[in-house]
């Protein structure tokens, strides 16, 4: 990797200063398939020792390096194995230990997040599969650290409706188990079309089968100074104008990321695996992808022309961080998870952004239906049809896109919860009256696409 010139230092010293940026997490991958046991206690206690082991100097490690390099590094996380193919060998069906170990060993290394609590059903449940769901509702009630994610289409397998149908039931218990919490429990749960195996980001991180024994990868964010960037335009410059703005900021973020993920890794004694430079917002005021697109040309984020503003912004970061990175990888991209985006939380009030809209941008962005809250007392049939439409914008359009949904018990449309910290300020958004029972009796699979028979 070049070494930075005395501009892209003064560069980086603005960025981080004024606009926000920041290493938004450094994400500790390891492998657990050595942990599987007939019994479940003992499989508990070897996730606990390995995650200590090899976690132990992960957060000093970062501090370390964030202090030496001047970037902050917000979050300390770990991703693990999905826990259900270590969980098969015990024919457990009780996984809540599992998750109470995890979290135990997360508090001990003293990690923002552990996440992996996780299953892949695409296809089908095996026993294990069927255990992790069941028990997926409790593990996120009494632990404060663990991130649960399930794989439920793909491309090349379809989606699997059946899944989708328990998914929804386990949503709506998440998220009535944590009530007094305005349904904490379900801002930690997500679904996917087209997982990704080494996304570093909560709620979906984990790790796959072709991952190291470990491996470190990093999430970089630059709302702030994409923000920054755009406002030094003219208006008058066209949409080329801005589209290279964006990726030539995007590819200074990745080379920082980079740079700070490999030492930190090379520290911890452990291989570099990614950098996901992905635009993921914080409430805070500067640090939001809408405003982005308000600057890019629309009036307020959720009007006509928002999901052609969005392409452009994240085609520009790919490609910027491409340009600057082989390691580029996760989701990258841009994120609009609504409750974490001050911008968004305004345009939901102004009546800009609504849930439709929200799904058209989500044909076009880095994931999909993010941290979006709905009714307490909405429909299961509503529920999963709003699940099975983003898995379906996934599956047809070869791309990832994921739900992180949260029915807020006792709250309506229009009404506010307040999650606090990162995950900010919930509006409830009005799904609207009518569901689509018939299609949650049907069940069953919705095939693969045409676009899925390739090799």
């Amino acid at each position: 990797m070049p070494p930075f010139t005395d501009h892209e230092v003064l560069e980086l010293v603005r960025m981080v200063e004024l606009e926000t940026l920041d290493i938004r997490t450094t994400t500790l991958g390891i492998n657990l398939m050595d942990c599987a046991d007939p019994d479940l206690e003992s499989t508990c206690e070897k996730v606990y020792a390995k995650v200590v082991h090899h976690a132990s100097n992960l957060v000093a490690t970062a501090n370390e390096v964030a202090e030496e390099y001047g970037v902050p590094i917000v979050n300390k996380r770990i991703a693990v194995t999905p826990v259900s193919w270590i969980a098969g060998a015990s024919g457990a069906k009780d996984l809540v230990p599992l998750a109470k170990a995890m979290d135990a060993a997360a508090k001990e290394v003293g990690v923002d997040f552990i996440a992996g609590y996780s299953s892949y059903v695409h296809k089908g449940f095996t026993r294990a599969d069927q255990a992790l769901f069941d028990s997926i509702p409790e593990a996120l009630d009494v632990t404060d650290h663990v991130c649960s994610s399930v794989s439920l289409a793909s491309t090349k397998a379809g989606i699997n409706m059946d899944a989708v149908n328990r998914f929804t039931e386990v949503v709506m218990d998440t998220a009535n188990r944590t009530a007094d919490r305005g349904g904490l429990g379900a801002c930690k749960l997500v679904c996917f079309s087209n997982v990704v195996e080494d996304n570093p980001f909560v709620a979906g991180a984990h790790i796959g089968v072709g991952e190291p024994e470990t491996v470190l990868s990093v999430g970089v964010s630059g709302p702030g100074v994409v923000r920054g960037a755009l406002a030094r335009l003219s208006p008058d410059d066209d949409l080329r104008a801005v589209a290279e703005v964006i990726k030539a900021t995007a590819f200074k973020i990745t080379r920082m990321g980079e740079l700070v993920g490999r030492e930190t890794a090379k520290r911890l004694g452990t291989p570099f695996g990614i950098v996901d430079v992905s635009l993921a917002p914080t409430p805070a005021i500067g640090d939001s992808v809408a405003d982005i697109l308000e600057l890019i040309g629309v009036d307020s984020t959720g009007a006509p022309g928002t999901t052609a503003a969005l392409a452009l912004l994240t085609d520009a970061v790919k490609k910027g961080g491409l340009m600057a990175s082989s390691s580029v990888g996760g989701l990258s991209g841009a994120f609009i998870p609504v409750s974490e985006d001050q911008g968004m939380i305004e345009a939901v009030e102004r009546g800009s952004l609504s849930l439709a809209k929200l799904e058209a941008m989500t044909t076009v962005c880095s994931v999909g239906l993010d941290m979006v809250a709905v009714p307490g007392d909405i429909s299961r049939d509503t529920l999963m049809g709003i699940i099975a439409d983003e898995m379906a914008v996934g599956m047809v359009n070869t791309k990832t896109t994921a739900v992180r949904i949260i029915p807020v018990p006792g709250l309506g449309p229009g009404q506010k919860v307040e999650w606090g910290g990162l995950l900010g300020t919930g509006i409830v958004q009005d799904p609207g009256q009518f569901g689509c029972e018939g299609l949650w009796r049907r069940a069953g699979r919705i095939p693969a696409p045409l676009q899925g028979y390739r090799n």
